[in-house]
């Protein structure tokens, strides 16, 4: 039997509120400081799911999943990262079909640096962040 959600009170909205409030702007900060160093949000996004992708599985379909795209425009970002010399396409060792993304150096600098300040900003937030979800029971 479905259980019928608790009907929400004022509280409720306000804490739904609040932590809406707090991720948009986390990703307003993270959109600036992509910007600072010339990527566009997406393809910062993209960067960084390459990077944290486990070994062998940073592929377009991979891509497309983790940025929550379709596949062809997956293909279209990669298409212009490699472009911009931020990422290459290599041919899967044991899988001669799959095409492995991979970071160039330019961007794994861009990505560090990116990264570390994301980082930090995280840091800052994670006492505001961890008090909005306490908000939640």
């Amino acid at each position: 039997m479905i259980e019928t959600p608790a009907p929400l009170d004022d509280g409720d909205y306000a804490a739904l509120a609040d932590f809406r409030a707090a991720l948009r702007g986390f990703l307003a900060f993270s959109e600036a400081r992509a910007g600072e160093v010339g990527l566009a949000p997406q393809q910062h996004q993209a960067l960084l799911a390459i990077r944290g992708a486990p070994a062998g599985q940073a592929t377009i379909g991979y891509l497309a999943e983790r940025l929550i795209l379709k596949p062809h425009s997956a293909s279209e970002l990669v298409s212009r990262l490699e472009a911009l010399d931020l990422i290459e396409r290599r041919t899967a060792e044991g899988d001669r079909r799959r095409t492995l993304l991979m970071l160039t150096g330019r961007a794994k600098v861009l990505l560090a640096e990116l990264s570390a300040t994301h980082r930090e900003e995280i840091r800052r937030l994670k006492p505001l962040l961890l008090d909005l979800l306490d908000r939640f029971g």
